[in-house]
């Protein structure tokens, strides 16, 4: 597989304090990366930096973010913006928070859209209704036509990934993506980026503190605490034969999910 995003030995503070300690890792094209702790590790702090969403008090202070290429730390506002969407995708803990409940779904796709893109309504409608479809969603017409309070909060967490797919980016950022949702919900979330990743070889960085989500998705594991790296490498070997106590902690202290 060819490699699609790097971090090398990343520091990361917030007015002066280290959150991130030198984290490095890997992600090829199609892959799923687990990012695992418990909260305050650094796991968010993680993929905002990627995106350039740490805020004012944030700031790379050593190591590199490489993605095809360009070293993103490095970009300008300007740049960085040019390649949240349609190179960098990001599905946020609460997807809803991030709907303007006054506008129907289908206007705001459709100006995120055409951010980065010219494109006629009737060409978005016939892209987003075929998104929504791919990804499980019966009637796609439907749910560009609702309000957001008008979906689920399960449904508008889907909503939130094809927000995400709409521009096809190569990596989805994916931070807590299924914390605020019931068991039987997050399954279907699960299984909803699972099929992202088959139907469109897109990469995924799962941010999440549950274990069992990440033994259904990932197919290699960063454990973190306190912002450093505790164990990285093969899912399956890892949960299966954990070399750190912290590792062994945080899988007995969490529910699983089965795949």
């Amino acid at each position: 597989m060819n490699e699609i995003l790097r971090y090398e030995h990343v520091d990361i503070t917030y007015n002066g304090f280290r959150a991130v300690k030198d984290i490095s890792f890997t992600v090829d094209e199609g892959e799923i990366l687990g990012i695992v702790g418990e909260s305050g590790s650094g796991k968010s702090t993680l993929i905002k930096a990627a995106m350039g969403l740490l805020g004012p008090a944030g700031l790379v202070t050593r190591g590199d973010i490489w993605y095809k290429g360009k070293d993103l730390p490095d970009l300008s506002e300007h740049e960085i913006r040019r390649l949240n969407g349609p190179e960098l995708g990001m599905i946020f803990q609460s997807a809803g928070s991030s709907f303007c409940p006054i506008r129907t779904v289908g206007s705001q796709l459709y100006e995120s859209m055409t951010e980065h893109e010219s494109v006629s309504k009737e060409e978005f409608q016939e892209r987003a209704v075929g998104l929504l479809q791919k990804i499980g969603f019966d009637n796609g017409q439907r749910i560009l036509d609702s309000y957001p309070f008008e979906l689920s909060g399960g449904m508008q967490q889907r909503v939130g990934i094809a927000a995400a797919m709409l521009l096809n980016p190569g990596v989805l950022l994916a931070d807590e993506p299924t914390s605020a949702l019931d068991v039987s919900v997050q399954k279907q979330v699960v299984e909803e980026m699972l099929l992202v990743r088959k139907t469109f070889g897109t990469a995924i960085v799962l941010v999440t503190h549950n274990i069992g989500v990440i033994g259904a998705m990932a197919d290699r594991v960063l454990v973190m605490k306190n912002g450093e790296m505790v164990e990285y490498g093969d899912t399956q070997q890892i949960l299966k034969h954990p070399k750190e106590e912290y590792t062994r902690i945080l899988m007995s202290a969490v529910p699983k999910l089965r795949r």
